[in-house]
Parts: structure tokens; sequence; C-alpha cells
């Protein structure tokens, strides 16, 4: 495995595990731009089925997936929120939260609802995003890094750049959500960086 994560600094095509736009164009920010990108779409691959338990497992799923059936190393980042009052839901949950159509709108609803329910909403709500990335090679090896950012719920939605939760969740030192700073601050700061902070030197130094 050390040779292989070693060799990424070689890697010349990789196949980034996700149909969300969002989501791809950070991950291809934080890699070098010598490398071609793929997604799912140019090999026509389904999603596969996400059954893990935990977001290790689903990245893991969704990598050796595309790996096995593309031939190319694979990353793949399976990445929720965390909120300490629903007890840690909606979690490896996120995406479907948004429903088939994956409009986060509805979930940010239903995140909003489940509070309410529980009479948690308020300006104190701790949250936290997840990242975990998988990289996989063809011959089904496989490896995991992540990475956190603690915060917590705004109480309405603001802002609309970013993706995902991001207008409803404000980052430890900030005032503004993830919704309101600029991408290049959020590329800085947020959990996807920090779990490719720890696989980046492999692309870009082999150490």
């Amino acid at each position: 495995m050390k040779n292989k994560l070693r060799d990424l600094k070689k890697i010349k095509s990789l196949l980034v595990a996700t149909n969300n736009k969002g989501k791809l164009l950070e991950i291809k920010k934080l890699l070098p731009n010598t490398i071609k990108f793929y997604s799912p779409e140019d090999f026509e691959l389904a999603e596969p089925i996400e059954n893990g338990r935990t977001f290790e497992d689903n990245a893991i799923i969704k990598a050796r997936y595309c790996a096995e059936r593309s031939k190319l190393i694979s990353l793949s980042d399976d990445s929720g929120l965390e909120i300490s009052a629903l007890n840690g839901k909606p979690g490896i949950y996120s995406a479907r939260w948004a429903g088939n159509s994956k409009n986060f709108n509805i979930a940010i609803k239903k995140v909003f609802v489940e509070l309410k329910k529980k009479k948690k909403l308020n300006k104190n709500n701790k949250a936290r995003f997840y990242c975990s990335l998988a990289i996989a090679w063809p011959d089904g090896e496989c490896k995991t890094f992540s990475g956190t950012v603690s915060g917590k719920i705004s109480l309405i939605p603001k802002g609309n750049r970013g993706f995902g939760y991001d207008p409803i969740f404000i980052a430890n030192g900030f005032k503004k959500t993830f919704g309101e700073i600029s991408a290049d601050l959020k590329d800085k700061i947020s959990h996807r960086y920090k779990a490719f902070s720890k696989i980046k030197r492999f692309f870009r130094y082999g150490k």
C-alpha cells in the first residue's frame, strides 16, 4: 500500500466517484491540475447501493465499485452533517434527506422540522461536518482518510454559495455560514480540505 500511495505522484488519470458537481469541483481544486479527471457518467456507471454503517464504509463501496468497473484509480468522498441535538443525524443519511431529486432545500427544512420536534431549535445547536475519502485501485485495494469541521446550526439558511447543508452551517470561529463565505475560504477550513490535506502529499510529493 505504501508503494501504491507513493505512485500517486505519477498519476495521469483519476475517476472521482461522485455525480455531485459541487463536490467534484471542490475535489478538482484540491488536487494537481495535471490530472485528467473522470466522473461515473463518463463510464455510464450507475450509483452503487450505499449500505455501509459509517462514512468510511460508504466511501469504500463507491471507490471500489468505480475502480473495478472503470479500471482507473478512483477517489470517493462520503460526507455529511452530524447534529448533536439529533443524535448525530442526518449523518450518513445526509444526502438521502434531500430525496431522489437531491434537493437540499428539502433536507434543510427537515433539519428544522426535526429540531423543532425536539424543541432544540436554538442558536447553540452544535454540529459538525464529517468527510471520509477513499482511494481505490482496480485490484480492490483501498485506503481512507478523514477530516471534520465543528460548528453550529444557523437559525435560518443564509447564503447561496456552496452546496448541500452549507447555508445552515457556521464553523467555529466564524459568524457566517458556509453558504455565505467564499469558496476559497471554505476550501481552507472545510472537512473535505482537512481530509485532503492528509492525502494530497501523496499526489504532489510522493512521501
